[in-house]
């Protein structure tokens, strides 16, 4: 196996990568307005819209709502930002899922159960809204309780096959293993990080990918959690790309905790894997990001990264974030493989990941070659739930037109 030089990037690619994309120009007032509705939504449908509850009971869950709308953004700012307090980021978190969960089935419910209540000529509003009540809240404990123990677990092993028309015959059955979103943080997740591994080790893969965001936090912070990750086993390479959230907490340290750990960092530069008389181009990319994170040298270079490569060559190549594949396409890439999008988490938010990306989970096509596969992440960011997007270890194997007999 052999690898090219590092290189720098050219000016179209950190033009493109520094430029906002529509999801991130509507980030800007979220935070002004999420946190209001996310708490006064539920608020209404609970104890207020054709609700007569006694009035210390609408006191109380007024005082109670309103504690979250506060405590909710405080805890996120203090636990998320520059103080990284991690009692407080779990707090926020939580907060944040169970309001999540909470605002998205008062209005589901809110509207369609009453609606159908009505249609079955269930008596007064005052019934109506109790019914709503009780459902709302009883689908929202059962989502938080399922969801948590879904994104606590080891996730599953999801295997396809995926054809390269350019797979040389030598390369068929090419294992491929990926783990992306890890996202180690306040939660010690330590000893799951150890099974994590102990499973990508079961799949006896040919190479090891890890697509980005290990963690919220510096690497020295969390170097226990992320530690396992050195006992992976590849028979050929062990691979990385940065993810977004590494340049929130000193993305260098996390390249070199990698190195450390035996991963080959591929920031903007390729390997070649050879079996069987063929070859395969294991390209990878810094995230789009990291252009914008000031961080000297950091930055996606798709050209720099297959500089070298015979064109001839299929190419594999990891990038963060799927809507990379738009450059991946336009540079004759065969498969790229993501993460990012967490499959959206906690359901419906899939909707509004689709603004930014073109793709959220599972294969799919751009152009007349490139195939992308989305990883659903191995791991959660921020609420520790799962609700309709569970977690994934993905064995792809890759196959050739021209199999082997």
């Amino acid at each position: 196996m052999t690898e090219t030089s590092r290189t720098r990037p050219d000016d179209s690619d950190a033009r493109a990568a520094a430029r906002p994309s529509r999801l991130h120009r509507l980030m800007r007032f979220i935070p002004l307005i999420a946190p209001v509705l996310l708490w006064a939504v539920p608020c209404g449908v609970l104890l207020y819209a054709g609700q007569h509850w006694p009035v210390p009971v609408r006191l109380v869950g007024t005082v109670l709502f309103g504690v979250g709308l506060v405590g909710m953004p405080f805890a996120m700012v203090r636990g998320h930002g520059r103080r990284q307090r991690d009692r407080a980021a779990i707090v926020g978190d939580i907060l944040l899922g169970a309001s999540w969960v909470l605002f998205t089935w008062s209005v589901l419910l809110g509207v369609l159960l009453r609606l159908a209540l009505a249609v079955a000529g269930v008596g007064e509003s005052q019934d109506r809204a109790r019914i709503v009540t009780w459902a709302v809240l009883g689908v929202t404990v059962v989502l938080l309780g399922w969801g948590y123990a879904e994104a606590r677990r080891v996730p599953r092993v999801r295997r396809l096959d995926v054809e390269l028309p350019r797979l040389g015959a030598g390369l068929d059955g090419t294992r491929v293993a990926l783990i992306t979103d890890t996202h180690y943080g306040p939660l010690d997740r330590a000893r799951w990080s150890a099974r994590v591994c102990e499973t990508v080790n079961t799949l006896e893969a040919d190479l090891v990918c890890h697509t980005g965001d290990i963690a919220d936090g510096t690497a020295e912070r969390r170097r226990a959690q992320a530690a396992p990750l050195g006992t992976v086993r590849a028979t050929r390479a062990r691979v990385y790309v940065t993810g977004n959230h590494e340049y929130y907490s000193e993305a260098q340290g996390w390249v070199d905790l990698m190195d450390e750990l035996g991963w080959e960092p591929l920031r903007n530069r390729h390997l070649l894997l050879e079996r069987g008389g063929d070859t395969l181009v294991v390209a990878g990319v810094d995230d789009v990001t990291a252009e914008s994170s000031g961080l000297a040298g950091h930055r996606a270079h798709l050209d720099g990264a297959l500089r070298g490569a015979d064109p001839d060559l299929p190419v594999l190549l990891l990038a963060h974030q799927p809507k990379f594949v738009d450059r991946a396409a336009a540079g004759g890439v065969d498969l790229q493989l993501s993460g990012h999008t967490h499959g959206g988490q906690i359901w419906p938010f899939h909707h509004l990941v689709r603004i930014d990306q073109p793709a959220v989970a599972g294969l799919s096509r751009h152009g007349a070659r490139t195939l992308l596969y989305t990883s659903r992440g191995t791991g959660f960011w921020g609420p520790p739930f799962r609700v309709f997007a569970p977690s994934e270890i993905t064995l792809l194997v890759l196959r050739s037109p021209q199999r082997p007999a």
